[in-house]
């Protein structure tokens, strides 16, 4: 129990500190969307990832401990694409010729970069840690084909919706149609997943993975947590970097909508959000996405009609979410620290959550209890997974810049040369 309330209040600590409320009556922050203030609200989204992880560790579950968290990795990661959305847009209205070298500058530059260098570091771990990798697996993990990290899913989904971006807002002039097609994508992407569900449920007889060991025979590649779209996960937060879109393309008449009768209509988002949360909350109950494991084969249907109900739940909790930033800025150094380093933390937290599990997990080489009196194992476990994980990625971080560097220098060159 003290840990729970601990870690809770220092996130309550962390949104307090350094903040700035605007005021009850009609007072707004003027800056609530500025870079500043987007990153200072993806350092906290940030934070929560990593508590979010270790919530879903099976002995927190089974301790009852931070169990708020275990829930809200699909907005948390939505506010990652919201602001992502919102920046591209912007961009784009601002800078004239921002499409040119777009390719290079967010795709390779912004993603590509730090997806293989944290594939390479997890190919390192992996081999020191002794996880057994087919030859073929080694090689599609290390071209990013397969799951070499499960988190590193995020970069790959940010890669596919900026060239989305790219092309459709880079061939489109019509405006409602790009937006028309990005929202397509979205949903497409919902439908492969809905197809392709959490394995690969067609690669053998019925149901082969409720049989005896039927994971325990099945080829690496047809497991869960390989290959692109195994899971909700990938396609369910998505509808964020839309509405940052949206949000970006009108920010002027909605932010003055708002601000009229601001506490009402902020009133009526909660109200809608909650009601969103019971749709969706039900739907999850009644078909689900793990419809695999009903014995009745893939439940593609149920899948996409459980995704359909998450969109509009996901998205009006982000809306809510940025409208108390209308009214409230949170800044600090941690935040402005994680906000810098999102992409590195969330990339990086898998690592010390396998290596330190074995404090808190049973197995035949630490055959420990899962928890212990008072839960100070639990306690430690989570001060050296998320210290562990700042630290790794500051060291990713400095190698994706190094190399980054080395880029830019033979470019500069080349450029020279020519």
């Amino acid at each position: 129990m003290y840990i729970t309330v601990a870690v809770y209040l220092l996130v309550f600590a962390l949104i307090i500190w350094g903040g700035r409320f605007a005021g009850f009556k009609d007072g707004f922050v003027d800056d609530f969307m500025s870079v500043s203030s987007t990153k200072a609200v993806r350092g906290l989204a940030a934070v929560c990832i990593i508590l979010h992880h270790i919530s879903q560790e099976t002995a927190f579950k089974e301790a009852g401990v931070i169990q708020a968290f275990l829930n809200m990795g699909p907005v948390l990661v939505a506010i990652f694409f919201f602001c992502s959305g919102f920046g591209l847009i912007k961009n784009l209205d601002s800078k004239p010729d921002y499409l040119n070298g777009f390719l290079k500058n967010r795709l390779v530059f912004g993603i590509a970069i730090p997806f293989y260098v944290n594939v390479i570091i997890y190919g390192i771990f992996h081999i020191i840690y002794g996880t057994h990798f087919e030859p073929l697996q080694w090689v599609t993990n290390l071209l990013g084909l397969t799951m070499m990290n499960k988190y590193a899913w995020f970069p790959i989904v940010l890669m596919i919706m900026y060239l989305a971006f790219y092309i459709i807002f880079g061939k489109v002039k019509n405006r409602r149609l790009a937006f028309f097609l990005m929202f397509l994508v979205i949903i497409l992407q919902g439908i492969y997943f809905s197809i392709w569900g959490h394995f690969a449920w067609w690669a053998g007889p019925k149901n082969w993975w409720l049989r005896p060991n039927g994971f325990l025979t099945a080829k690496w590649w047809m497991q869960e947590f390989t290959t692109w779209f195994f899971g909700q996960w990938w396609v369910n937060a998505t509808i964020g970097f839309f509405i940052g879109m949206l949000y970006a393309a009108h920010e002027e008449s909605v932010t003055a909508w708002f601000k009229k009768h601001y506490w009402l209509k902020l009133a009526g988002v909660l109200i809608l959000a909650l009601l969103f949360q019971a749709l969706s909350s039900f739907t999850q109950y009644k078909f689900g996405y793990y419809t695999e494991y009903s014995g009745q084969g893939p439940g593609i249907g149920d899948k996409f009609i459980t995704y359909l109900s998450q969109l509009p739940q996901i998205g009006m909790i982000v809306i809510f979410i940025f409208l108390i930033k209308m009214k409230y800025r949170a800044d600090n150094p941690v935040l402005k620290f994680f906000g810098k380093y999102s992409l590195d933390t969330y990339l990086m937290n898998l690592i010390p959550l396998m290596v330190f599990r074995p404090m808190i997990q049973r197995g035949k080489a630490f055959p420990v209890p899962i928890v212990k009196p008072g839960n100070y194992n639990l306690a430690v476990y989570a001060v050296l997974a998320i210290a562990c994980t700042v630290i790794l990625a500051l060291g990713e971080r400095a190698v994706t810049d190094m190399i980054i560097k080395a880029l830019k220098q033979v470019q500069a060159k080349k450029a020279k040369e020519d």
